[in-house]
């Protein structure tokens, strides 16, 4: 019997990478460079997996949207500059992360993609920081559509790799994730271990403490959707 292909799609930040360190730092920067006051850590890590400019009208509601620009480009300098800070450690992955991956990778029934609110240019970084190069034959990012929970980077990946919804399963931490992927019509697994707290990820279909565990519930939900 032919064995249908399956996508698994990952969110980045607080996912596969622990980069909470960088993003409080550019958020920081960015907000002083333009004379605001510093969003409280709590408010940066909850807006992590919306598109910038998403993010900067949760985190300065009342600026106007020249600022709310501005803000988004002082952060993206910001960003970037710490790549180039020597003993900057980046964003590490989480334990567990690469082999994951690899065994995932491994399978030849399954395909690995990315659906994440960082543009390709921070996406590309984060890849070539971790060797990670041509593990996803899709790669969704933000600067190319609708901010999460909008479920199209979701739609595009299954139409770039013709896997149908019953078939695909979304990966992350945040309840935007979540959300996307219910929106999508596909099955969603939350981690714990990521920036929104755990009963914010109530949309799941499971939640997950460590990519130990991934691989017993991804043929759970495969057994369950057959």
């Amino acid at each position: 019997m032919k064995v249908a292909r399956r996508l698994i799609l990952f969110d980045v930040d607080g996912t596969l990478v622990d980069s909470q360190g960088s993003i409080v730092a550019a958020m920081g920067a960015a907000f002083a460079q333009t004379g605001l006051a510093v969003p409280e850590r709590a408010s940066i890590l909850s807006i992590v997996g919306l598109s910038l400019e998403h993010a900067m009208y949760r985190l300065a509601p009342d600026a106007s949207a020249p600022v709310q620009a501005a803000l988004a480009a002082a952060y993206r300098q910001a960003y970037f500059a710490q790549r180039v800070t020597p003993g900057d450690a980046g964003s590490p992955l989480y334990p567990g992360a690469r082999e994951a991956l690899c065994e995932l990778a491994g399978d030849p029934h399954t395909l690995l993609g990315v659906a994440t609110g960082k543009s390709r240019r921070g996406l590309d970084a984060v890849l070539e920081q971790h060797g990670l190069d041509g593990m996803f034959v899709t790669l969704q990012t933000a600067d190319i559509h609708p901010s999460k929970p909008h479920p199209s980077m979701i739609a595009a990946a299954m139409a770039q790799t013709g896997v149908c919804a019953a078939d695909t399963v979304m990966i992350g931490d945040t309840s935007y994730d979540m959300e996307m992927a219910r929106a999508a019509g596909v099955s969603a697994i939350g981690v714990g271990w990521g920036y929104h707290p755990r009963g914010q990820l109530h949309l799941a279909h499971c939640v997950i403490d460590s990519f130990v565990d991934l691989p017993r519930v991804l043929g759970a939900i495969r057994k369950a959707t057959a």
